[in-house]
């Protein structure tokens, strides 16, 4: 029996159809990696996976006793808890049978056999489960993804949402559930600590699946692709580069046999209309009937929606634009300090650095959303600021991207509304769908197209490519490329900035020591 079997599934928001009579099995050891263009359902599929959203139709069915663990980004936390004690709360089960343990030690006496015995039994077990290197794999775990250095005494209150969402990965990660499904669990990575996950999860003997845009990293941990597309789950056996030469070579093949199917349809439909009434309508019935029982192959949807970006520019001088000195930024104490750098007009920089060392909490930080705490940046006064921030969250997650569009611009007819929205890669079923069940990339796209209908001058980017789909990553490249102004961008994919970036900030070398 598989671990996870999904029959009959079929799912739509409004008029916007996912899935249409699908299905899926994920059987122990198998690495499953979940493609897909923006849109079509990918974080959907997980989340009906975990129950966070119940299926139009289909069953979904768990192997019984088998523990699942899920990776939330936005999950609860303690946060007076350090880094330590919240990654030792994955071990609770084996620290309770500790003290069950001490308990009967501490209370055996040469008459209570039994006692001594259950006592033994518990330690056993403790050895059995590396009850006593959990300190070690708590340091191997943070290690490979770049939380060690920021140490274990850590509070949580005092790290940036990157750091926090490293730490509940690599809290699931030491659970080591039986089954793991991860939503985009490299955004908040660095290529060093991506290369470690990768190496990981290829070498785990428990099944996954993994929802991800980066290709190589799939490539790397999967030996099976489940690709949504048209409406269905296809599952595909084998790596991800062997999934896409099998993908286009069954594609050419539906193609042809589409085709070739319509000729014949047509060929009988002519006939049937010239001979239903003459002498060989008896012949012409026949051939209806036919025609009726036949079992009709699908259109493809070739209608892909390319976006393409463009923002609206303002003039623009070749003085200083930014200039940071001595500059201080966090919460309740500084993440990073001590920071030195300017950027001129017309410029394209990137900041880098390991996630999680502070680099969003300093754009918050110049776009005035958190104070300083110590040093001071001035902003020249030709200057229009542009922000995206990476965070996907709305003032009203109720509320459609036609609406959101509407409410930032009053005074522009619906048609341009649309036509803004159509433009970067929002659909018009899209357009008319709750915000909040749209997918990340489809989100990301609409907080694009409230950038591109902002007049602006310097563009300040958080890792605007983290939920994008390839094509528009490349459409955001063209436009960032063409924008004539000035280009702030923290970005952890060096492929995407490479070719148009004038200039690379690490920001631990921006500090003064």
């Amino acid at each position: 029996m598989s671990l996870l079997e999904i029959t009959g599934l079929s799912h739509s928001f409004g008029d916007n159809l996912l899935y249409k009579d699908s299905e899926l099995s994920l059987n122990k050891g198998e690495h499953i990696g979940v493609v897909g263009q923006n849109g079509t359902g990918k974080s959907t599929l997980i989340k009906i996976c975990t129950e966070q959203v119940i299926p139009d139709t289909g069953r979904i069915i768990w192997q019984p006793n088998i523990t699942i663990g899920y990776l939330d980004q936005y999950a609860q936390i303690d946060a007076g808890m350090t880094m330590k004690a919240f990654l030792k709360s994955a071990f609770s089960d084996l620290y309770s049978i500790e003290k069950m343990m001490n308990q009967l030690y501490e209370q055996a006496t040469d008459n209570n056999i039994a006692g001594l015995e259950l006592a033994a039994h518990y330690q056993e077990k403790l050895e059995l489960s590396d009850f006593y290197l959990i300190d070690t794999h708590i340091e191997q775990v943070t290690s490979g993804l770049g939380l060690l250095a920021i140490g274990l005494e850590r509070p949580i209150e005092h790290m940036s949402g990157g750091q926090r969402a490293k730490v509940i990965l690599a809290k699931l990660l030491l659970e080591k559930p039986d089954i793991l499904l991860l939503d985009e669990p490299t955004n908040f990575l660095d290529k060093e600590h991506i290369t470690w996950l990768a190496d990981y999860l290829s070498n785990l003997e428990n099944a996954f699946l993994v929802v991800s845009h980066d290709f190589g990293f799939l490539d790397k941990i999967s030996n099976r692709i489940c690709d949504i597309d048209n409406n269905k789950i296809t599952k595909y056996y084998g790596t991800y580069s062997e999934f896409l030469r099998k993908k286009t070579l069954l594609r050419e093949d539906y193609v042809r046999q589409y085709s070739a199917q319509q000729k014949e349809i047509k060929k009988t439909e002519d006939f049937i209309q010239k001979y239903k009434a003459g002498r060989k309508a008896k012949m012409a019935r026949g051939r209806q009937k036919q025609l009726d029982r036949l079992d009709r192959m699908e259109a493809l949807d070739e209608k892909e929606i390319k976006p393409v970006f463009r923002f609206s520019k303002l003039p623009l001088t070749d003085t200083t634009h930014l200039m940071v000195r001595h500059l201080s930024v966090g919460y309740q104490y500084p993440v990073l300090s001590d920071i030195y750098f300017t950027i001129k007009g017309g410029q394209k920089v990137v900041i880098t650095g390991f996630n999680g060392i502070g680099k969003s909490t300093l754009l918050k930080t110049l776009i005035g959303q958190i104070p300083i705490l110590q040093g001071e940046f001035s902003v020249s006064e030709q200057v229009t600021i542009g922000y995206f921030e990476q965070d996907l969250v709305w003032a009203d997650g109720t509320m459609t991207p036609l609406q959101i569009i509407s409410n930032a611009y009053p005074d522009l007819p619906i048609k341009e509304v649309r036509k803004h929205l159509a433009q970067c890669g929002v659909s018009s079923k899209h357009a008319m769908q709750q915000i909040d069940t749209l997918s990340g990339g489809e989100q990301a796209k609409v907080k694009m197209c409230l950038l591109t209908m902002y007049p602006c001058n310097f563009l300040i980017l958080d890792e605007p490519t983290n939920h994008l789909d390839m094509q528009a990553k490349d459409a955001l490249r063209a436009a960032l490329q063409e924008f004539s102004g000035t280009v702030l961008l923290v970005s952890h994919e060096e492929a995407f900035y490479r070719d148009w970036a004038q200039r690379v900030i690490h920001i631990e070398k921006a500090m003064k020591k």
